[in-house]
């Protein structure tokens, strides 16, 4: 070994050293447990394929735009919605509703993101997953 190396051992064993006299017993299992649930958490994330193909799509620019895109439609439509006065009901309101080129955009996005699932549930099932 090399001075360096004893050396960065010193430093090492003082650091841990320093952090055991810091610590209360009761802070240190409070960590070693919040470390070994954090290590199963990663473990069960990690062997969920469906979960690690998610956050490769994820990963996409386009979907990141989306989940923006997402966020500040549920902030505006918050905002929105805790201003209006209460929908008064009815078949004229909604067919109000319906003429509004947003509520078409948007049943357009959910019916196609249906479609979509629709046929990935059918070819999954096709191929026996």
């Amino acid at each position: 070994m090399t001075g360096s190396s004893l050396e960065g051992l010193s430093e090492l064993a003082t650091l841990v050293a320093a952090t055991q006299d810091a610590l209360t017993d009761d802070m240190i299992t409070r960590l070693a447990s919040a470390f070994s649930e954090g290590m199963i958490l990663l473990d069960r994330l990690t062997r969920n394929e469906g979960l690690v193909h998610l956050l490769k799509e994820l990963d996409r620019p386009e979907n990141q735009h989306f989940l923006i895109a997402l966020s500040d439609a549920f902030t505006a439509a918050s905002r929105e919605i805790a201003t209006a006065p209460p929908a008064k009901g009815g078949v004229i309101g909604v067919c109000r509703l319906g003429c509004n080129a947003g509520t078409q955009e948007g049943l357009r996005l959910v019916s196609l993101i249906g479609e979509h699932l629709s046929a990935s549930m059918r070819e999954l099932h096709r191929h026996g997953n």
